[in-house]
């Protein structure tokens, strides 16, 4: 009786460490890589919650002030603070990339409907700068939604610059989460590395984001002092999503408004710095990409300079409260 006894606790003795060896397995099969990817690498296998819609709140981006980037969800890194194209015509737009690529800037945003999607192409081929080092986005805009994957192997043959480092829906739009959809295949097929909306808001991701398989990695809207969308950035970063704001300096027609206000006009002395770079540091803490727009070299070089200085808590709260909710444009 008492070695039939002492068989069975040392049964149950082997039976509980299997279970433990078992369970720490499981666990370390489990755990991420620690080695994040650059643009150069293959990104971080993101399949379990993080690219993947899986409708789960994640947390949310966190920007690298050391590196100037932020790490998406798709395991590729962007940079925080760059240049957009909006308006800036064919010569114009080559030009302005350029100077942004030489001042140390890697982010560009354009768009097919701003038409110079081939000029930025150009710039990009002519510098100096590793293809890898930079960064593009690029936006379907509605009226190619119904044939997407026409569009992006347009995209691609204008940029003419191996891939595409993202791309956006332009504005919601009819047939947008089929076009969405064309974009998912194109990641798949290493034509795009990360995909995303533009001028998506609460009830719009609410609605778009249980159609689709890939978590947006980005979604840009329109964000400055005077329209701070407050409610809906933590909405989108809780999710772990990117913000991106354009119109940082409020658009044409509110800009010397803004840029004189007299509470940004004031904190712009104090640190000996320009209004618009206030502007761009404040859109910066709050974790928001900034690519104001510019043809002017010397503006380009200013606004990439914003490392140099950080706004109190008090300076922020201050700025926050110039929220007027004045939205500039429709989108």
């Amino acid at each position: 009786m008492k070695q039939k006894w002492i068989s069975i606790l040392i049964s149950g003795i082997l039976l509980i460490g299997c279970l433990t060896g078992c369970n720490n397995g499981a666990a370390n099969s489990s755990e991420p890589e620690s080695a994040s990817p650059s643009s150069t690498q293959t990104p971080t296998d993101t399949s379990s919650s993080e690219g993947k819609n899986s409708g789960e709140k994640t947390s949310a981006p966190v920007f690298d002030f050391e590196s100037r980037t932020v790490m998406l969800n798709s395991g590729y890194e962007m940079p925080i603070a760059g240049l957009g194209t909006y308006a800036l015509s064919d010569e114009e737009c080559y030009n302005s990339v350029t100077a942004l690529l030489e001042a140390g800037g890697r982010l560009v945003d354009t768009a097919h409907i701003y038409g110079n999607e081939a000029a930025v192409g150009r710039a990009v081929r002519d510098s100096d700068v590793p293809r890898e080092e930079i960064f593009v986005i690029t936006k379907l805009y509605p009226n190619q939604f119904a044939n997407a994957e026409e569009a992006i192997e347009e995209a691609l043959a204008k940029l003419d610059i191996e891939y595409i480092d993202m791309m956006l829906l332009h504005h919601p739009g009819e047939n947008d989460v089929e076009a969405y959809k064309a974009m998912e295949k194109a990641v798949e097929e290493g034509k795009i590395r990360s995909i995303g909306l533009s001028n998506w808001y609460v009830e719009e991701l609410t609605e778009f984001l249980p159609q689709v398989t890939i978590t947006p990695a980005l979604v840009q809207n329109e964000i400055h002092p005077y329209y701070q969308e407050n409610d809906v950035i933590p909405f989108i970063q809780e999710k772990g999503i990117v913000m991106q704001g354009w119109y940082p300096f409020g658009g044409r027609g509110h800009t010397a408004e803004l840029l004189g206000d007299e509470v940004i006009s004031e904190i712009a002395e104090d640190y000996g710095v320009t209004s618009a770079q206030v502007i761009l540091r404040w859109n910066l803490q709050k974790s928001v990409v900034v690519i104001p727009g510019s043809s002017n070299p010397d503006h380009i070089r200013e606004n990439l300079d914003l490392f140099g200085f950080e706004l109190t808590d008090e300076e922020m709260e201050r700025i926050n409260a110039l929220d007027r909710g004045e939205k500039h444009d429709w989108y």
